[in-house]
């Protein structure tokens, strides 16, 4: 039993153990045996870091469970998570070429499949390059960062990774519900980066325990991983209210002991309708809320949530309220939520992101009763940081070249949530995961170019 699992009290071991449960050793021999292990593979292409599937199923198959997990782990760094978190269904199982006449291959399931074989077994998959003298700092331990760390240190770079939280990982480690992500998965793999020689200075803030300048100039490039912040303010009355919760810091709270308890028995809403808002919903649900509603000012069909989360969310007894703005959070004379107070909303016509725009229907205010909001509107940019560094943005979102991961700092590369936005990136695990070996193979090119060059 996890630590985790071991701190909470009887009632709630059961809702934070993983809910999708892994393949037997039957089920994963059957399912490999019914892959067509396609030349021209579909699969693959729809794999954001190209996952050779065809091979690592067929491994399944044959019984090679390491070549298995080496194959994955080698493409994709954080391929034990992304084998739990990625929309397979819009990925790699939506392409395969089954499902034109069956059912698509669990390549997802299979996946974590192999990626479990290494864990239990201790394995490690990967031996770092032969030293060449050359140190690279990565600021962010999030799944970008470690996948650039391990590139480079497969290359023979010294990298060094400085990450503010106590523990590396990023959005693996804290920010997805154990319940879909142990933490401990997250852990191996930052652990498989480690065991290639990569230095891991935690609790370490890049600007306020060491300068970004110190950084550039005791290294020939750095890669920002930094990700994002926490969510932004709703900016409507009674956000200070006892029972207001950020969803990030919710779900936080529910990744290391003790788990809190001042969800239990209350009446949660979450505001928002993204992958966080399903995520706190269902940690509510977890830690015994009386009821949760997610409410959205669009409609169903506009939710950025992906489609598996949202039917997991609805499994989970959680309700949606759609074309609903809140415009005031609720509180008694002691300073405690009791209330939010909404208005219905209609789509009027699009805006420049494609979307329609939603606007207020007069005189449709309501109030739903609760004990607890949950804000869970996207996330904040670190954009004091990214002015401090001059790099070139746009509202907070670093730009780069698309091919080349580099920023407007001929030194400085980014990758992961840092790019995302105004139409740059995606905000997926295995995006991220890609980027940073993008980023790490065009800082090895550029350094190869500079010293041939003298």
């Amino acid at each position: 039993m996890s630590t985790l699992e071991s701190s909470l009290p009887d009632k709630f071991k059961a809702n934070f153990k993983e809910v999708e449960l892994p393949l037997s050793d039957q089920e994963a021999s059957q399912e490999a045996n019914r892959c067509l292990y396609c030349y021209d593979a579909p699969c693959i292409t729809a794999c954001p870091t190209g996952i050779d599937i065809p091979s690592f199923i067929k491994k399944i198959a044959s019984g090679n469970m390491k070549g298995s997990a080496t194959t994955i782990m080698t493409a994709n760094p954080v391929g034990a998570s992304c084998a739990r978190v990625c929309p397979t269904e819009e990925l790699c199982e939506g392409a395969c070429v089954l499902n034109h006449s069956t059912k698509p291959i669990l390549i997802g399931n299979l996946q974590r499949y192999a990626t479990d074989w290494a864990m239990k077994n201790d394995q490690v998959l990967f031996e770092k390059g032969e030293p060449n003298g050359k140190k690279i700092a990565i600021v962010g331990g999030g799944p970008g960062g470690l996948s650039a760390a391990r590139e480079l240190a497969l290359l023979g770079y010294e990298v060094t990774i400085y990450e503010a939280e106590k523990e590396a990982g990023g959005l693996d480690t804290f920010g997805i519900v154990s319940f879909r992500l142990p933490k401990k998965i997250s852990l191996w793999e930052v652990e498989q980066v480690k065991k290639l020689g990569v230095t891991i200075k935690t609790e370490v803030r890049v600007g306020r325990d060491i300068a970004f300048n110190e950084l550039l100039e005791t290294n020939e490039r750095v890669i920002l991983a930094i990700g994002m912040a926490n969510v932004p303010n709703l900016n409507i009355s009674g956000e200070t209210l006892n029972g207001v919760h950020d969803a990030i810091d919710l779900v936080r709270s529910t990744k290391s002991p003790p788990i809190p308890t001042h969800i239990e028995g209350k009446r949660v809403v979450v505001i928002g309708a993204g992958n966080t808002a399903i995520d706190g919903a269902t940690c509510s649900v977890r830690l015994g809320a009386e009821n949760v509603k997610i409410v959205y000012r669009r409609t169903e069909k506009e939710m950025t949530a992906y489609d598996f989360e949202y039917e997991f969310a609805k499994q989970d007894g959680v309700e949606f309220r759609w074309l609903t703005q809140p415009i005031e959070i609720i509180g008694d004379s002691d300073g405690n939520v009791t209330g939010l107070k909404c208005v219905k909303m209609k789509l009027g016509e699009p805006s420049i992101d494609g979307r329609r725009k939603p606007e207020p229907v007069p005189d449709s205010d309501f109030i739903i009763e609760c004990d607890a909001v949950v804000k869970a509107i996207g996330q904040k940019r670190h954009s004091e940081l990214i002015e401090k560094l001059g790099l070139a943005h746009n509202d907070g979102v670093v730009l780069i070249n698309k091919e080349s991961m580099q920023t407007s700092n001929a030194k400085i590369y980014a990758c992961g949530d840092v790019i995302f936005g105004k139409g740059q990136g995606e905000a997926m695990v295995v995006s991220a995961a890609q980027q940073g070996k993008t980023a790490a193979y065009h800082v090895h090119e550029s350094l190869k170019e500079m010293y041939s060059a003298q």
